[in-house]
């Protein structure tokens, strides 16, 4: 049983925590539908809840969920990406709906490619410059992107949607950073890093709160229990998941598997409140799920290795310098 759980921690198992991880993240509309809070209440909760969870299971098993001063840096920078993630996002559904927020929010595939290009040096493959367009095609014709009726309320909300997936990559390569640069002593887990960046996110939509007039007050005990719901699963589970799969993954790559979230979103709009559809929009979601599937099918041709390897050397500066190196090294194979 150990063994098993050590192979599904490991890198060789990245690619099915991600994936599992983006499965667990596509609830979230349900989640967030089922609520009567306010947009920013409910993000404000999920963080807080998840976060503190997280928090104190860290503090329980180490006694160290604090890391160093340079680690948490970059956590907080994450969580503040997080936090204006949710807050953009939400206020695009306001103006566009929830589909065409959801395709721009998504855009964050293409900022990952060439973050991974220009950051990391890794070279994507021919399959993966065919999936992302494809990928973005898929949704286009799930969501449907009407540009008949361009109102200056539509304009801000497409602004909103593409500064949603400007923030979105930046808490998925803040994450990765930070486990890129976790060393033995920092005694960093993913837990710790989901926790720190949740709590820093809930400090910034607490304080844009009284810039948008919401209320952090809960309208009912049901709503209680659905946002702790939608915290347990989200972020102590659904990203706890991605964040230990990141490392050992490319960005381009990663960007791809977690378009299965908005893909599988749309499933569940159906599934759960009877969402109709076209076959137009039935295929959009074959062509993203194929996308998908081209994009993880391969390996990259950059590709980062395990920090295994670098936790064993004695020496923690050079733990340092083997766990970046494994992050942009071009010559290595990908685990995922």
């Amino acid at each position: 049983m150990k063994a098993l759980l050590r192979t599904l921690a490991g890198p060789r198992a990245a690619l099915w925590r991600l994936l599992a991880g983006a499965v667990v993240i596509s609830f979230t509309p349900v989640w967030v539908t089922l609520t009567e809070a306010d947009p920013t209440t409910s993000g404000f909760y999920r963080l807080l809840i998840g976060g503190g969870v997280l928090f104190a299971w860290v503090w329980w098993r180490s006694g160290r969920p604090i890391p160093r001063p340079g680690l948490c840096v970059v956590l907080a920078l994450a969580g503040a990406s997080f936090a204006l993630d949710l807050f953009f996002w939400h206020r695009s559904i306001l103006y566009v709906g929830a589909g065409v927020s959801t395709l721009l929010a998504n855009f964050q595939v293409f900022i990952l490619l060439f973050a991974g290009i220009w950051l990391y040096r890794q070279r994507p493959t021919p399959l993966q410059w065919l999936a992302v367009p494809l990928a973005v095609f898929g949704l286009a014709l799930i969501v449907g992107l009407d540009w008949r009726a361009l109102s200056p309320e539509y304009r801000l909300g497409v602004i909103f949607g593409l500064l949603t997936a400007v923030s979105y990559a930046g808490y998925i390569l803040g994450l990765r950073a930070a486990r890129s640069r976790a060393t033995p002593a920092d005694a960093g887990s993913p837990m710790r890093d989901i926790a720190v960046a949740s709590l820093a996110g809930a400090v910034v939509l607490a304080g844009l709160t009284p810039f948008t007039g919401e209320s952090l007050a809960l309208p009912g005990w049901r709503d209680v229990w659905l946002i702790t719901g939608y915290a347990l699963t989200a972020t102590v589970i659904g990203w706890v998941l991605i964040s230990s799969a990141l490392a050992y993954l490319s960005a381009a790559r990663a960007g791809l598997v977690l378009l299965a979230q908005p893909t599988l979103s749309f499933v569940w709009d159906i599934v759960f409140f009877g969402r109709s559809f076209s076959a137009v929009e039935a295929a959009g979601a074959a062509i993203a799920l194929t996308a998908i599937y081209l994009g993880v099918r391969g390996r990259d041709a950059a590709s980062p290795r395990p920090p295994d390897a670098a936790e064993r050397q004695t020496d923690g500066s050079a733990a340092v310098s083997s766990a970046a190196q494994a992050t942009i090294d071009p010559g290595r194979r990908d685990t995922r």
